[in-house]
């Protein structure tokens, strides 16, 4: 039985949420591993995100890919998602970042988008804490809400919020079902976060500013 998550009671059958037309000619910042092309959308079952793995009505997996509007924010979202919030000494292995690279999207269209921000969210009727600010252990729960908005929601192709982990920058979750890859408008190449032994310099830039010490 999926954990509530802070109060977040189940999805109901009737969801009013907001939807935008956003994201064409923006510039999608993504973090992943090497394996995977930029645009590739997740068709995993493992892993434990706040809206994916989720499956649609008939309980075939919904692939998903999310990114942010920065680099800072698909960072923070990811591979410094678990920092904790402390001063002092925080070191930060750098196997965490090996084979993970950077690929920046530029979709050629705007795209149709759950808005999650603090203001529809009133007319959702959950609060971010219920669904944006909470911790792994109520995923299970904001997962059961992705499915009911993906399945009240067929012109939807994905979300939108303001970002946890980088509340400067929008978060992004979008579908598989709905979003076809040609449309993100990734033109092939990726940056490697770290390459022959040296880190990018993005990297340690941010890894400064949250307090940390990458290591080997």
């Amino acid at each position: 039985m999926a954990k509530s998550a802070v109060g977040l009671p189940p999805p109901p059958k009737s969801l009013d949420a907001t939807l935008v037309a956003w994201g064409g000619g923006l510039e999608f910042h993504r973090v992943h591993d090497l394996a995977f092309g930029g645009s590739e959308f997740n068709t995993s079952t493992k892993g434990n995100a706040r809206f994916s793995p989720i499956t649609d009505d008939a309980g075939v997996l919904i692939p998903t890919l999310y990114a942010g509007t920065t680099l800072d924010c698909a960072l923070m979202e990811t591979i410094f998602h678990d920092v904790p919030f402390k001063a002092g000494f925080k070191p930060f292995s750098k196997l965490k970042i090996d084979g993970k690279v950077h690929s920046i999207l530029l979709p050629t269209a705007d795209l149709r988008l759950i808005d999650l921000s603090t203001v529809a969210l009133h007319k959702l009727g959950v609060k971010r804490t219920q669904l944006i600010d909470t911790t792994k252990a109520h995923y299970p729960a904001t997962r059961r809400w992705a499915e009911a908005l993906y399945t009240q929601f067929p012109e939807a192709q994905g979300f939108r919020w303001t970002s946890r982990q980088d509340d400067q920058a929008h978060a992004v979750m979008l579908f598989g079902a709905r979003v076809s890859p040609s449309d993100l408008g990734w033109d092939g190449s990726s940056a490697s976060l770290i390459q022959d032994g040296h880190t990018n310099p993005s990297v340690i830039d941010l890894a400064v500013r949250i307090g940390i010490t990458l290591v080997n």
